[in-house]
């Protein structure tokens, strides 16, 4: 085979490699204080561009200095002024950025006199003579110029690891020219980055034309008086030496003397040993982490990680089924599964045992329903470790096996430890405790390439290391829970709360299906007369979904003022339109055919994909693991987000139905429990009477900002603009944003602020005193000690720290109204098995929960509810719930 000499342009990659991850700077920042996202770019790249690549020969060419002291600053001494300073967050990381590309076991090389792009010019020259196929990487597409059949120019497109490959033809096809008449275009079109001129007012598209008809300049100059009279030639003819400077300074070196001969810039491979080390002092945990599995598993050599060892797995059979007994009273378990639904999707395999007595496992989830098995699952005298509770308890109700004995769930005790980075795979998750093993994505692939490998025993490998992991890492994990005071927060919501939620999940909820189809049919209607509508005020047919004709036909045919531009043309947002409505009948028309689009196709048509066969029930995944604040989310579908708004949104609700004859729906929520909990933790006084004597808070709120009397009475507007105020101050809203909520001058927005501070002045103190506490600790907490990590609150970058500001003082506020809604669900769920009730908890929204009941229990259903939920978590001030039911979701509200 053809050897290969790869070659890279260190500095263009470099600056791309700090840009690609520009918007992460202030996040990624070592236990030292050194800024790291250029490394982490520039890794990536060398990870997923370089070494697969495994060439024999290998440099990264560097500036030696800048381009004023090569021959380029002697022949035009402007050249490059004007380039702004490197901003020092980059620099900090130069020096190691060289230091990574010797231990990826490249050849790092400058040489003064000339610039990084001689350097591979040259280079590429004597390969290609030494019979090398020759590669360059670069982010300038100036290099192109040095294609040829065995060179090839991949220029970065996007970052620093999609790559764009420029080879003779490829370069002929996109521009219609030779490598080397990307030299010619540059000498007519100059270059601003370089800060070199060319001629005036010649540009790419003139270049090409010029250079398809003359080839290059000598020959454009030859025949220039020949040319019509025009600007353009007298442009030609004014900068002729522009543009033979201009040519010299764009030709790349290829004959320059270079120090260190060609053959000796082998590629020597990957430093492991060192470069874990490396890797440790920037705290790079993923690429630690996937080096360790390649120790781990033989395909590299090099010192062996102390936590992670070759884990064997006996396959299960019938004839050793008995063995599971003899694993003793504390396990791990792990049933793998395809994909995130937990109700529908295939099982992989699963995995049993413990370090001391090893692991057993099958790709046959059914051996699951042998008496061996099943009575060690449901012993609850046997603990178990295990990853995702929830999912294992679904999966095992699939399969008629109840799941007992689990003390401790890796992925909830993660969560409450850091949401900040919780991915949900556990690899990734056990790197914080230094636990290191090959991760999902290595042994399936990802997204479309997901596939299970033909080799059974590498699958059950993977899950015994699973379990294995499991087992290692409880220890430290409860003894971090401990240090940060969280223990009760997992064992008496988190762990419990899994349980509930798997019941909910695995029950679902019914739909009736023909109302659905009722509701969509009548959309599509309502649908196709609003486009009548639209067509005949706008006088033609046109794509209402296009942004870009909708954009002409109202801001060019139609006239309508310009409210905002994009890159690609006008602006047709929702924000938009709405202020541009009353100057149009057709923009409210577009505006409810959106609306009725939107229900249409998500709600509608989406809802009814997901309806299960078997059941006629949807079955909506909460995610307990995802937002920081502790808040649940529904996914697959979301039904926290069926519209309320509009009536045709709310009809949504009415395709909801109970799953039994002679039942109904039934629904309990917390009335403004984030403004009670606000009261609560700021221990403001006036806001706690205004609950304590049962009174509107908004309308409390509307005298104090509006200066009238206590007894004075509020107009709805005036209610409306307290409400906002009120909510916008648990959110930590600004002026401006109150301003553009309420459509008032942010003047009189900050004096509604200001009053309301003065009015409720614990809320003030408290909120300054929790911003105090965030920058000292780097952390909020709710009520139940939940943890909200704000790494961005000692940013330099003043938009970045006044968000984490506020985020520090709604926080704590939405936090511990996560937790009273969990803690509520704990204990309802509790409360309806000691009462021996058939009702049934179906779904939480917000602060909101959904039952199923008989109609005989409905009215024990709601005073039981209500009067837990009411007393769930004891207040500074009364909680207040509200229920209601009926035949359908819709009914019930």
């Amino acid at each position: 085979m053809t050897k290969k000499l790869l070659l890279i342009d260190g500095n263009s990659l470099a600056f791309r490699a700090f840009y690609a991850m520009y918007n992460q700077l202030d996040r990624m920042i070592s236990h030292k204080g050194l800024h790291t996202n250029a490394l982490v770019a520039f890794n990536n790249f060398l990870d997923q561009i370089v070494d697969p690549m495994q060439p024999d020969l290998a440099v990264v060419a560097w500036d030696a200095a800048s381009g004023k002291e090569t021959f380029r600053g002697e022949l035009f001494p402007e050249y490059k002024d004007g380039r702004s300073k490197a901003p020092s967050e980059f620099k900090e990381q130069f020096p190691y950025l060289r230091e990574m590309v010797a231990l990826h076991g490249l050849r790092n090389y400058e040489q003064p006199g000339l610039e990084a792009d001689d350097i591979i010019g040259t280079y590429s020259r004597l390969g290609e003579q030494a019979g090398y196929t020759v590669i360059i990487v670069t982010g300038d597409q100036d290099l192109t110029q040095l294609a040829t059949d065995n060179i090839t120019v991949n220029v970065t497109k996007k970052g620093v690891t999609e790559i764009e490959r420029y080879t003779p033809d490829y370069i002929m096809e996109k521009f219609n020219l030779k490598p080397l008449q990307i030299i010619e275009k540059k000498a007519l079109t100059g270059d601003t980055s370089d800060n070199y001129p060319g001629v005036t007012k010649v540009g790419e598209k003139t270049a090409l034309k010029l250079l398809a008809e003359y080839h290059d300049i000598d020959n454009l100059y030859a025949h220039v008086d020949d040319m019509k009279q025009s600007k353009l030639k007298d442009n030609l003819i004014n900068d002729r030496q522009s543009a033979f400077c201009a040519r010299k300074l764009a030709t790349i070196l290829t004959d320059a003397h270079l120090a260190l001969p060609l053959e000796e810039i082998e590629y020597r491979g990957i430093d492991y040993d060192n470069l874990v080390t490396f890797y440790e002092n920037l705290d790079f945990k993923k690429q630690l982490a996937k080096i360790k599995a390649l120790q781990k598993s033989g395909q590299i050599s090099g010192s062996q990680t102390t936590v992670e060892k070759s884990i064997n797995v006996i396959k299960l059979q019938d004839d050793n089924l008995q063995a599971v007994a003899m694993l003793g009273t504390k396990i791990a378990f792990h049933i793998e599964m395809i994909g995130q639904n937990y109700h529908i999707d295939d099982m992989v395999g699963f995995v049993i045992g413990s370090p001391a007595t090893g692991y057993y496992g099958s790709r046959d989830v059914t051996l699951l329903q042998r008496p061996e098995l099943k009575s060690v699952i449901e012993n609850a005298g046997i603990i178990k470790n295990v990853f995702n509770i929830k999912a294992q308890l679904i999966l095992l109700k699939r399969l008629g096996i109840k799941l007992k004995g689990t003390k401790f769930d890796f992925l909830l005790v993660s969560y409450l430890l850091d949401t900040t980075d919780n991915d949900n795979e556990l690899a990734t998750l056990a790197q914080r405790f230094d636990l290191y093993m090959t991760s999902d994505e290595d042994i399936y692939g990802k997204g479309a390439k997901f596939a299970i490998p033909e080799d059974d025993a590498r699958v059950l490998a993977h899950l015994a290391n699973k379990a294995d992991i499991l087992m290692q890492v409880e220890q430290s994990a409860f003894d971090a829970l401990q240090e940060h005071e969280q223990t009760h927060l997992y064992t008496e919501i988190e762990l419990p709360l899994a349980q509930v939620l798997a019941d909910m999940e695995y029950q679902g909820i019914k739909i009736d299906q023909k109302r659905l189809r009722d509701i969509g049919s009548d959309l599509e209607g309502r649908i196709h007369a609003i486009e009548d509508a639209i067509y005949i005020e706008a006088g033609e047919k046109f794509n209402i979904n296009s942004p870009k004709q909708l954009g002409v036909l109202l801001f060019e045919k139609m006239g309508l003022p310009v409210v905002k531009r994009t890159k690609t043309g006008y602006s047709t947002a929702v924000d938009v339109l709405e202020k541009l409505a009353a100057q149009a009948p057709i923009v409210d028309h577009i505006l409810q055919y959106r609306q009725l689009a939107k229900l249409k196709s998500t709600y509608v048509e989406g809802l009814l994909t997901v309806v299960h066969d078997q059941d006629s029930k949807i079955h909506t995944r909460f995610l307990q693991t995802l937002t920081q604040t502790g808040r649940l989310s529904s996914v697959d579908p979301n039904l926290q987000n069926i519209p309320m708004r509009t009536e045709e949104g709310r009809q949504i609700r009415t395709a909801f139905v109970p799953s039994e004859p002679n039942w109904q729906i039934v629904g309990a929520d917390y009335s403004q429990i984030e403004l009670r909990v606000l009261a609560h933790m700021t221990g403001d006084k006036n806001m706690q009477r205004a609950f304590l004597n049962g009174e509107d808070i908004h309308a409390e709120t509307a005298r104090a900002v509006f200066g009238l009397k206590d007894d004075a009475p509020v107009d709805a507007l005036m209610r409306r603009t307290a409400k906002a105020v009120n909510f916008g101050i648990v959110y930590g809203i600004s002026d401006f944003g109150l301003a553009n909520n309420l459509g008032i001058s942010r003047g009189e927005a900050k004096s509604f602020i200001d009053t309301y501070f003065k009015e409720f002045p614990q809320i003030h103190a408290w909120m300054a005193k929790i911003k105090e506490i965030a920058h000292e600790q780097g952390f909020v907490e709710t009520i139940a000690k939940r943890r909200r990590y704000l790494p961005e609150i000692g940013s330099k970058n003043f938009n970045l720290r006044s968000f984490a500001e506020r985020t520090a003082m709604n926080s704590p506020i939405q936090g511990s109204a996560a937790d009273i809604i969990k803690i509520a669900m704990i204990k309802v769920a509790d409360a309806l098995q000691e009462h021996h009730m058939q009702a049934r908890m179906l779904l939480q929204v917000h602060d909101e929960l959904i039952f199923e009941a008989p109609i005989d229990e409905i009215q024990e259903l709601t005073e039981l509810v209500t009067n837990v939920m009411d007393s769930a978590v004891v207040l500074d001030v009364p909680m207040r719930v509200e229920s209601h039911y009926g035949n359908t979701w819709y009914d019930a509200k």
